[in-house]
């Protein structure tokens, strides 16, 4: 089969939502070239990634590739693409040169064409993400391993909205709790508050395809007793309550459910929200003190920011 390589150059601020448009528009896994990864000190202790060429990746910014079939629909879905992406601009995203590329690559390129950049990373003192084809030993006896592969669905569960997200369910997660997953995308989230002792743990996509995706990351990861995915809008018609929300999505989307997070949290339940830009921090922040919680944390990583908030009593 032939398949058709789709590149966006754009910025780190980008790299959610555009990811997320690839996903929903068939793209089988998202390869990330971000420029800044060259700048990183890299400790090979943990696994992460290191031995970059300099050669993959742009002068500034971020370029990220997916890869969709070539058929009668491709021009269409091409151009379905663009149009998604150029509205992100109405969220006030910087979309950078926003500089779209097509190129054709076989069967054998595209199937480990991402898989170069894709190391075990350690990514908070207990959690490190794997994908499935390496080989990893854990370094210390209570380190939880989460299995990924990018192939099933958008996100390694290494960018920083993320990173956040699972640093937070580490430190404030309690054994047993009800957990819900807003727009778990791949799962990782989900899987983590398994790992890390949840009762329960609901994982809510509005896509279909990411439900699926993440079902087979939870069954992949031995969870599936305890984590189970389901196709919904948000938080609507659910019922709780919930000892913790996550929401590891666009500030915007975040707005339009704090109400809704506030019912179905228990009171001194816990509201952790990420995917949130720097100019949109203040907007969260005095949404989530209108309805009912109180700030405890806010986490900080490159242009990214995590709010952890509670329910008050």
């Amino acid at each position: 089969m032939k398949w058709s390589e789709i590149s966006i150059h754009t910025t780190q601020e980008a790299v959610e939502p555009v990811s997320n448009i690839l996903h929903e528009a068939g793209a089988s896994g998202v390869v990330i070239e971000d420029v800044a990864d060259l700048m990183k000190e890299r400790n090979s202790v943990f696994g992460e990634i290191y031995h970059l060429n300099p050669n993959d990746y742009p002068a500034e910014g971020v370029i990220l590739k997916a890869y969709l079939p070539v058929n009668s629909f491709l021009g269409e879905t091409v151009e379905e693409i663009k149009q998604a992406v150029n509205n992100l601009v109405t969220f006030d995203i910087d979309l950078g040169a926003n500089m779209v590329t097509i190129s054709e690559v076989n069967e054998e390129e595209w199937a480990t064409a991402w898989k170069k950049y894709y190391k075990p990373v350690k990514v908070s003192e207990k959690i490190t993400i794997t994908p499935t084809w390496e080989e990893y030993t854990p370094v210390s006896s209570d380190e939880l391993i989460i299995e990924l592969d990018p192939g099933m669905a958008f996100g390694t569960g290494t960018h920083p909205t993320t990173v956040m997200s699972l640093q937070a369910l580490e430190k404030y997660l309690q054994e047993g709790d009800k957990v819900a997953d807003v727009g778990t995308g791949s799962g990782v989230l989900s899987i983590a508050a398994a790992l890390l002792g949840a009762g329960s743990v609901d994982a809510f996509d509005l896509d279909e395809v990411a439900v699926n995706s993440a079902r087979l990351n939870i069954k992949l990861n031995k969870v599936h007793d305890t984590a189970h995915a389901k196709q919904n809008d948000l938080l609507k018609g659910v019922e709780g309550p919930y000892d913790a929300v996550v929401a590891n999505i666009l500030a915007e989307i975040i707005l339009r459910f704090t109400d809704d997070a506030s019912n179905v949290l228990k009171p001194g339940g816990y509201f952790i929200t990420s995917g949130i830009i720097q100019g949109k921090k203040q907007d969260v922040k005095n949404d989530l003190a209108r309805a009912g919680f109180s700030i405890v944390e806010v986490l900080e990583m490159e242009d990214w920011v995590a709010i952890i908030a509670q329910k008050n009593k």
